[in-house]
């Protein structure tokens, strides 16, 4: 019997890519309102969801920072840590992570042929087999815990079949409005879909909107729930250059916790000022862990903070990859997100700003852009991937608000004009998809 030869990693992804619908390429033909595919992938493979512990994360944005955060704190705690995130910038295998290093490509290989019959059955979008996948690691690797951030939503996000340790959702904001709803309230009770019957929930912050049907679903569920915001407060904030890395800054947060009166500091290798928010839920998060028995002491939490992106390899978050002048990658791409990275800006020195921009068809373009400073230079551009709004269009788009810029035709050859153009003492800032920032190859 001639045994056939397993195909290659890249011919893997090629199937997994072309054969499985997919978010990132179609939209919203990819989403399905319902568990059933990845309840039978998960029940073909023997119910990996349930042979790990887990901590589930949903929200608007910093979900992703969050997750990563959490993994870190948990590592350095001495846990063999899982974390599954999306989508992923660079390599399909950013998304499943044990102690921050990826999966192997052997794993991804095997795993796909094996359930390639039932792929041919179900016919299930890439984001569910990608969900099964890391069920399917984390359950084979034995992690003790792993961190899973949702894709889309909570309710129906086919990561919604875990019972975890812990529910986490950030915060609730704009995005997504064909899928979840066109209102606070629809889009935040998608988000508290992800809150189990007597397992805790924390919430990040809360608006006047959002908390009513927080607090009813805890309450239906018998779920304690604890809100960030109400029980940390970030007092004071400083960046401060790394001595070994002068290039690197740290962001130093000082806390006030509710009832005591020592504060304390904390100092984070992620330095978006927005991150301020992210920690106070992160440590939040930490304490009712800890409520819960798992040993994780306050020497962990500041070592892992310090060492989150380090150890996770998170990237796109206020990501400085070169001074003078200054180029930062950042993947905000919806209304809050935006209006939080502008506030960036405003606070970084620098004498001109080159704003290197690409997003996708579905966004809320008239919420996004007037959140834009008319005094910048726009290089309008688009990912390599057909739900990209095209350059064009977007250039079209921006003029209404008075942002003047150029088309170019990817997000390369736009990074390449911007540093022709800008003088040392400038900011270039990429932005608007998660998918325009994985195309980032060239800078300098």
């Amino acid at each position: 019997m001639i045994k056939t030869s397993q195909p290659s990693y890249h011919q893997t992804l090629d199937y997994l890519f072309s054969r499985l619908p997919m978010f990132s390429k179609i939209g919203l033909a990819a989403f399905k309102k319902d568990l059933t595919n990845i309840q039978r992938l998960c029940e073909f493979l023997d119910h990996p969801e349930k042979k790990f512990k887990s901590i589930h994360i949903a929200g608007t944005n910093g979900k992703g920072s969050v997750s990563h955060m959490l993994a870190a704190i948990l590592q350095t705690a001495g846990y063999k840590s899982g974390l599954y995130t999306s989508p992923h910038l660079k390599d399909f295998r950013e998304r499943i992570r044990i102690d921050g290093n990826m999966c192997s490509q052997e794993f991804v290989i095997d795993f796909t042929e094996r359930i390639k019959p039932i792929i041919e059955e179900i016919d299930p979008s890439f984001f569910e087999i990608t969900v099964a996948m890391a069920f399917e690691y984390f359950a084979e690797q034995k992690c003790e815990i792993a961190i899973v951030e949702t894709g889309l939503g909570g309710r129906f996000d086919s990561t919604n079949i875990i019972v975890p340790e812990l529910s986490v959702i950030t915060n609730i904001g704009w995005d997504h409005v064909d899928i979840l709803g066109n209102r606070l309230e629809n889009i935040a009770f998608e988000k508290a879909g992800i809150i189990k019957p007597g397992v805790p929930v924390v919430v990040g912050e809360v608006l006047p909107e959002t908390q009513p049907i927080f607090e009813q679903v805890s309450t239906e569920k018998n779920s304690p729930m604890s809100l960030a915001s109400e029980k940390r407060q970030a007092i004071s904030w400083s960046w401060e250059k790394v001595a070994r890395r002068p290039a690197v800054h740290e962001l130093v947060v000082e806390i006030a916790q509710q009832n005591k009166t020592d504060h304390q500091v904390y100092r984070l290798d992620l330095p978006g000022l927005y991150q301020t928010k992210n920690l106070v839920t992160v440590l939040e998060t930490c304490t009712q862990l800890q409520h819960l028995g798992w040993n994780i002491e306050d020497a962990d939490v500041k070592k892992g903070l310090q060492s989150a992106k380090k150890l996770t390899d998170l990237h796109g978050r206020w990501e400085v990859v070169q001074q003078n002048p200054l180029v930062v990658l950042d993947v905000a791409h919806n209304q809050d997100g935006i209006k939080i990275l502008m506030e960036q800006v405003e606070i970084t020195d620098h004498e001109h700003l080159h704003i290197i921009f690409g997003i996708v068809k579905d966004k809320e373009l008239e919420q996004i852009l007037p959140l834009f400073p008319k005094l910048a230079d726009y290089y309008f551009t688009q990912a390599n991937i057909p739900r990209s709004l095209e350059a064009r269009l977007l250039k079209q788009a921006a003029e209404q608000f008075q942002l003047k810029g150029e088309v170019y035709r990817d997000v390369n050859s736009a990074i390449k004009a911007a540093l022709t153009k800008a003088s040392a003492d400038d900011l270039i800032l990429v932005c608007g998809s998660v998918f325009l920032v994985g195309d980032v190859e060239v800078v300098g």
